[in-house]
């Protein structure tokens, strides 16, 4: 049995000159993202992207388009040829599996075949009568239906339906640049990299671990992350810089309580160092404004001070229950919170300074080389291309 699906984008439709490059991205991700479920034919026309399955799992093929970034919804239609009795029989058989006595129901119509003989309203009033006459206990209700029969009248065909899946929405993967994302194991990166996967952003990732005091357990976890965010992004290289000599610097050379500010501004210049080999265009980070120390907005000043790149923060304005409740959907939370502890846990102060001043830190920075520590992790960075 064949199921065909018509795909809705919506941000897509506005980008006027680009419009079509951002059409082909949507195409190219779909095709990636089902290329191992079913066999499918997937193609485009005017305003609409299809997929027709033609064996195999269609529940499954719908699930997978309904997590495809840009995609706003689908739908399973049906077909009929551009006549107006073959688009009342399609109609009336599509829905027959939805209809029963006392449902108030309207019908919808667009018509982008401006060449079909009957406008859109036309169209809606013959084919409802059509319903009405054929199925019993129809009652007509254009105000607050609660099932709607929606026709697309197009160059082609005509497509009729009675279900919306709801998408992610958002804009394609690989329109909008690459981003280089740090990557704790932590809850609140891998929300900040799914965040910028919907805004069609290509990320790679940069872990920081610090071998032995962080264990093969946390490397592991991370991959996993990288894993479930190569299923919304695709295929995602993972940067692993050892860590281990800049904290016991940090720890011998420096005061303790700006330790994680220092130690965030050596994580900075290392990302930006990475995004200019890797061509990307911005760093992007899991941090909220005021939840830690180094999440003040002194802290934050002080820190990106050391990049030129712009910093990217989608979580800036959400609290922790919604970062935990977009953790959760996205099925990232139960790897994050596997008790295996990151870099960035490590010799933590017990007052670390929440309000650094850029001259303080600047003069602690002198007893360190931080171009050899820059040098010394990047010589020893692993990288691992992740995929599902």
């Amino acid at each position: 049995m064949t199921t065909l699906f018509l795909i809705r984008y919506g941000e897509i439709a506005l980008k006027g000159k680009n419009r079509a490059f951002f059409e082909k991205t949507l195409l190219q991700n779909i095709k990636k993202a089902l290329r191992d479920l079913a066999p499918c034919r997937i193609y485009r026309t005017h305003g609409r992207h299809f997929v027709e399955v033609t064996e195999g799992d269609a529940t499954a093929v719908a699930k997978r388009l309904q997590e495809i970034f840009g995609i706003v919804s689908i739908s399973p239609v049906a077909v009929a040829d551009l006549s107006l009795e073959a688009i009342k029989a399609a109609a009336l058989e599509e829905f027959a599996k939805v209809a029963r006595p006392g449902i108030r129901f309207k019908v919808n119509t667009k018509r982008a075949n401006k060449q079909f003989p009957l406008n859109s309203m036309e169209v809606s009033a013959k084919v409802g009568a059509h319903l009405l006459k054929n199925l019993s206990g129809l009652v007509v209700d254009v105000h607050e239906p609660e099932a709607v029969l929606d026709l697309e009248i197009r160059e082609e065909k005509a497509f009729i339906y009675t279900e919306r899946l709801p998408g992610l929405g958002g804009l394609p993967v690989g329109v909008a640049g690459k981003g280089m994302l740090l990557l704790s194991g932590g809850i609140d990166s891998p929300v900040a990299g799914y965040l910028a996967l919907k805004r069609g952003v290509t990320l790679e990732a940069l872990h920081f671990h610090s071998p032995p005091f962080t264990s093969e357990r946390a490397k592991e976890k991370v991959i996993d992350l990288c894993r479930r965010l190569a299923y919304y992004g695709g295929k995602i290289n993972l940067h692993l810089v050892h860590f281990t000599e800049v904290q016991k610097e940090l720890r011998l050379k420096t005061p303790e309580r700006l330790m994680v500010t220092l130690m965030r501004r050596l994580m900075f210049r290392i990302a930006q160092r990475l995004a200019e080999k890797r061509g990307a265009l911005a760093l992007i980070t899991g941090e909220s404004l005021g939840q830690v120390a180094s999440q003040t907005m002194e802290s934050m000043n002080v820190i990106e001070r050391v990049t030129y790149l712009p910093v990217l923060r989608p979580l800036i304005g959400m609290d922790k229950h919604e970062i935990m409740a977009l953790a959760q959907k996205i099925e990232t939370y139960p790897i994050s919170i596997r008790p295996y502890e990151d870099c960035c846990t490590l010799f933590l102060p017990d007052f670390p300074a929440t309000r650094p001043r850029l001259q303080q830190v600047e003069e602690a920075e002198k007893a360190l080389d931080i171009e050899a520590l820059v040098a010394g992790c990047l010589e020893k960075t692993e990288v691992l291309t992740i995929e599902l």
